[in-house]
């Protein structure tokens, strides 16, 4: 983590991203009205009572915007939960459970990248019923693969290194060498893709509020809210900007995050990490700096001029 802060895209990421957490905890205590009282007052712009509008029904915009938080933040966390567990754990046991195993796991990922996205997600809705879980479920088995293929490349450079042979040699057990020897190495890899994932989850899960399929109204989420908005812009062009803006940031701050971790864990990124810091730590040392040098004291004496060996001439 003191490495990300170190980056100034790391710093950006942090700050984004931590405003977007404590807006989805504290925004249904924040929020002024109840999200789902409606009132005449319809498709009001910004005012002194109602800081972002209303919408077609007289509801207060900013309340729906701060209560649909909780929804389309921890919802996006959950996505990326089942994504982990359903491809990353099995793409880390592929490369230690055998051919068969292997064989198995690798012909079910090719299968899940060839569905069609929006055809599972209705099949799996159709099947297990429409609501958010559901929707999250389907979005996260479809985005599995792409977690299946980076841990099982990155444990494949691990699983041939000396000292993982080593331990299955002395009869060490899978999830030993697992938890042991592979983890720490795979997790940074893993955690680029998770940020990376994460936002183009939450535009999914929006895209599929926006569709009628997750949430249904008159939950506020921001993809319903979004889509809701879509339907009334010539009466009301800016009331999209809202709900957008909020996932636009959200995008943003977890891009930002997996550039950072990328940086971090790389070896072009370490190499200038390592640069930074040895800059900083060299001009503490310059005089006038404030550094060691700078409290030498000073003085006006020439040095002394060099002299030529005996026996040889200047």
């Amino acid at each position: 983590m003191r490495d990300i802060l170190r980056l100034r895209t790391g710093r950006v990421a942090v700050v984004l991203l931590l405003s977007i957490v404590l807006l989805a905890v504290l925004g249904p205590v924040l929020a002024p009205y109840d999200p789902l009282q409606g009132s005449d007052d319809i498709l009001a712009g910004p005012s002194a009572a109602h800081w972002l509008g209303t919408d077609n029904l007289g509801r207060d915009v900013l309340s729906r915007l701060l209560h649909g938080a909780p929804l389309s933040v921890f919802g996006t966390a959950l996505l990326g939960a089942i994504a982990l567990v359903v491809g990353a754990v099995p793409g880390i046991l592929s490369v230690f459970l055998g051919r068969s195993f292997e064989w198995v796991s690798l012909r079910v990922v090719d299968t899940l990248i060839s569905l069609p996205f929006l055809v599972f997600a209705v099949a799996i809705t159709a099947l297990l019923g429409n609501g958010l879980l559901q929707a999250l479920v389907a979005v996260g088995v479809l985005i599995s693969p792409l977690f299946f293929r980076v841990a099982r490349a990155a444990t494949l450079q691990v699983a041939g290194s000396q000292y993982v042979e080593a331990a299955l040699l002395s009869g060490a057990t899978v999830p030993f060498v697992v938890r042991r020897h592979v983890t720490g190495k795979v997790l940074p890899v893993i955690g680029v893709a998770l940020a990376n994932t994460l936002g183009a989850g939450l535009v999914v899960v929006a895209s599929l509020s926006f569709l009628g399929i997750g949430v249904q109204p008159p939950t506020p989420t921001w993809g319903g809210d979004l889509a809701a908005d879509l339907r009334y812009l010539p009466l009301k062009p800016f009331a999209p900007v809202f709900p957008a803006a909020l996932i636009m940031i959200t995008v943003l701050g977890l891009n930002l995050l997996a550039d950072a971790l990328r940086d971090v864990t790389g070896e072009a990124g370490r190499a200038l990490l390592a640069r930074t810091g040895a800059r900083r730590r060299s001009g503490t040392d310059r005089p006038g700096s404030g550094g060691p040098a700078s409290d030498r004291p000073a003085t006006d004496r020439p040095a002394p001029a060099r002299t030529a060996p005996e026996g040889v001439s200047a």
